[in-house]
């Protein structure tokens, strides 16, 4: 049995987000290969420029705060209510930190696990195609792409999944036949992945 994932499927376990507990025991079943797990080779760096994008948007906050802060500080009325700020601001610049070293650890866990799809020349031009015939964009046309590339060579005939929370752009019908003339069934959902592969794993 064959799993596909993506960038969220990272995101989800580092920053221990809602389904993080099904990535979890998915993580289980591959490293006890029950299942094979395979992300796309761009999937494992996209994480890291969505970590960069909150790193800058959290210390733009950081120093929004602290500038409005030493405002409010001259005044009298909110000098002790600017202290009980302060260690806010300063979770801010922590949590940047320690963001990065659950994803550095999560990334490490993922990669002992898993296989990862390579990032050629031919899957770059299919998803420049793709981004011309669907609504998927540049970052989803690649995994789309990949995840094709990679089925076309896959001739077993076990059940295979692509499990994405990006419903928005992927869960449509033109996308959902093709995965189905591929034989490969879309999940929305961590938890709803884990359902399907765990009975087929046991």
């Amino acid at each position: 049995m064959i799993l596909y994932a993506e960038s969220n499927f990272i995101l989800e376990l580092a920053y221990l987000q809602e389904e993080h507990e099904q990535c979890e025991r998915i993580l289980d079943l591959a490293s006890a290969g029950h299942l094979q797990l395979i992300f796309p080779a761009f999937a494992i760096a996209e994480p890291y420029w969505a970590w960069v994008g909150r790193r800058k948007r959290r210390q733009t906050v950081h120093s929004e705060l602290v500038k409005e802060l030493r405002e409010l500080g001259r005044s009298a009325p909110y000098a002790e209510s600017v202290e009980q700020f302060t260690e806010i601001t300063r979770a801010l610049l922590v949590s940047g930190e320690d963001d990065k070293l659950r994803l550095d650890q999560t990334i490490e866990r993922v990669l002992q696990v898993s296989t990862l799809i390579p990032l050629e020349t031919g899957t770059i031009r299919m998803a420049i195609d793709i981004q011309i015939t669907t609504s998927l964009g540049p970052q989803d046309s690649i995994v789309y792409a990949s995840l094709l590339s990679d089925l076309g060579n896959v001739v077993r005939p076990e059940p295979k999944y692509f499990v994405t929370k990006n419903s928005k752009d992927f869960d449509n019908p033109d996308i959902t036949d093709e995965l189905s003339r591929l034989h490969c069934t879309l999940c929305t959902g961590f938890g709803e992945a884990y359902g399907n592969v765990r009975p087929i794993a046991q």
